[in-house]
């Protein structure tokens, strides 16, 4: 779809987009051949001077140069191209804010594998593995994941970036992650009860008692949410596409969902919650 577009050029807003298509300009290649009186001139000028750049900077592999250029909403269009070079990528923290707290688990995922990162271990290996992407997705990481890290880890993450918070408000879908991935049929097996605010939860409960189903059920929550930001992205796309002429020629199949490497263990949710509820009852 990137190809497709003409929205990261100053003055052309959905509208002027769409009269351009209808004129028969679909792509950047049909502007050096497209006869000139049958757009505006400016819109004319405006698409020769940037269709060339454009398409230099795709050749040379440069996400951020059209990032900069489109509104957020419009990060879905940088995807399938940069596909290959894309991390879907989730953080879970022990409660605090960014300036008191603490990152306690990072998941990560490329679409063929997964990655996890805790404190303590190997947090520091993060720092390394990211570098290899050239785009990022998350869900409200603009405001929260990528400004942790960054705080966290004294690290600069100047790769692009599809906030899918965005994208799917866009799409009329909005109230948090998980409330998208149920109104878009995207599932989350035994994750029932488990959640932002619980998460901190498992994590105190590995720190204090060494608690290694705490851990790996953390993992899993962790986990759970990049495998997921793939599937809604390509839903975000499709439906993105549908609005578009090229609901045929570029729609893309939903990813298959990869083999987890953990799983949420069942008792140890339930004695947390009961220890819990306990604790509130005396005023705790």
């Amino acid at each position: 779809m990137l190809k497709n577009t003409f929205q990261h050029i100053p003055g052309i807003g959905p509208k002027t987009e769409e009269e351009i298509w209808a004129a028969g300009v679909k792509n950047w290649n049909a502007v050096a051949v497209f006869p000139n009186g049958r757009l505006p001139r400016k819109t004319m000028a405006a698409l020769q001077d940037y269709c060339p750049e454009s398409q230099v900077q795709l050749d040379r592999g440069n996400p951020v140069y059209f990032e900069k250029l489109l509104p957020s909403a419009l990060g879905w269009r940088l995807f399938p191209e940069f596909r290959n070079r894309t991390a879907y990528l989730d953080i879970e923290t022990d409660g605090l804010d960014s300036y008191y707290g603490h990152i306690t688990t990072i998941a990560l995922y490329d679409g063929r594998d997964i990655f996890w990162y805790i404190n303590g271990r190997n947090l520091d290996d993060f720092t390394t593995d990211i570098q290899k992407y050239q785009v990022l997705v998350t869900y409200n990481g603009k405001t929260f994941d990528i400004p942790f890290i960054q705080s966290y880890l004294r690290i600069k993450l100047p790769q692009a970036h599809i906030d899918l918070r965005y994208v799917l408000a866009s799409l009329g879908y909005k109230g948090g992650l998980k409330r998208c991935e149920q109104a878009l049929g995207v599932g989350r097996p035994d994750m029932e009860g488990i959640d932002g605010v619980f998460a901190p939860l498992l994590w105190r409960e590995y720190q204090i008692r060494n608690d290694q189903a705490a851990l790996e059920t953390l993992l899993a929550y962790n986990i759970a949410d990049v495998v997921n930001l793939e599937t809604l992205l390509v839903k975000a796309y499709n439906l993105k596409i549908a609005m578009t002429p090229f609901a045929e020629t570029n729609r893309i199949e939903r990813p298959p969902t990869p083999l987890l490497p953990f799983e949420p263990d069942r008792d140890t949710v339930a004695n947390i919650k009961s220890r819990a509820l306990l604790m509130n009852s005396y005023g705790y």
